[in-house]
């Protein structure tokens, strides 16, 4: 894509999303390609930081289960950007006027300990205590913003849209990564008191620490390191569950606690 078609996409889409409306396509400025399709997540990015008192504070990833993968019809995960202006520490009411159609799902998030030097790259599992510094318990919310089913958007599409990442709920209790065997942990997610689906640590790459290095390792091949302080949220333990207003919303993580917020 040239560079006029990129700019014009990502205006489209930033346009959509300070609307909170949908879009049926983005027509002849669908990225056609995956570099097209984070090229035009860049410049949006862009224009994400022009908000006042905007940054960027991490990395969320996304469609890191195999059915997740198979709906999309790619091999790997993806990723978006997470901003402050967009994320909050534990709230109590979200309010749907600021969404489209969102969906819910909880992941375990982590912290990058200090500025990562990309020269060492590429990293594995054995590098996990030099790249973080602890866990948490997260919520994203995603919205796809295309007015299709999901398997008709495509992953080129949900990547240009920052990978889905609409809003992001955090919490502050920083857990040990070692307390924690994330190759084996149930997290559930509750929608009015009713559990609606039991999910697992397993749904994540196998192990979301596996979803760190991926992202980790393919921001390094692109000259992108991540900072000290930022956070990554590895991908939804659970299926993603349409919330509507009135809603009740429970991410239950067991001992690392839970995150509860009613959609208004």
């Amino acid at each position: 894509m040239i560079k006029e078609d990129i700019q014009e996409a990502s205006k489209i889409l930033f346009e959509h999303r300070l609307n909170k409306t949908g879009l049926t396509s983005l027509k002849q400025l669908e990225p056609k390609t995956i570099n097209d399709a984070y090229e035009i997540q860049e410049n949006l990015k862009l224009r994400y930081l022009e908000l006042k008192d905007n940054f960027c504070i991490g990395k969320k990833v996304g469609c890191t289960s195999l059915a997740a993968q198979n709906q999309m019809n790619i091999k790997e995960p993806f990723y978006g950007n997470l901003f402050n202006r967009y994320s909050s520490k534990n709230i109590n009411l979200l309010n749907s006027k600021n969404f489209f159609e969102p969906y819910v799902e909880p992941e375990i998030s982590f912290r990058i300990k200090d500025d990562i030097n990309i020269s060492k790259a590429p990293f594995t599992i054995n590098d996990i205590d030099y790249l973080l510094d602890g866990l948490f318990c997260s919520v994203e919310i995603v919205d796809f913003r295309f007015s299709k089913p999901l398997s008709e958007i495509g992953a080129l599409n949900v990547i240009s849209t920052n990978g889905a990442s609409e809003y992001w709920i955090r919490n502050e209790n920083l857990i040990r990564i070692k307390d924690v065997d994330l190759n084996n942990f149930e997290v559930s997610l509750l929608i009015n008191e009713e559990i609606v689906d039991k999910g697992n640590t397993r749904n994540v790459l196998d192990n979301p620490l596996n979803a760190v290095i991926w992202l980790i390792n393919n921001l390094a091949e692109k000259g992108e390191p991540m900072l000290k302080g930022q956070f990554i949220s590895s991908g939804s333990c659970t299926k993603a569950f349409r919330i509507y207003p009135k809603s009740k919303i429970k991410a239950d993580f067991n001992q690392l606690g839970s995150i509860e917020f009613e959609y208004i």
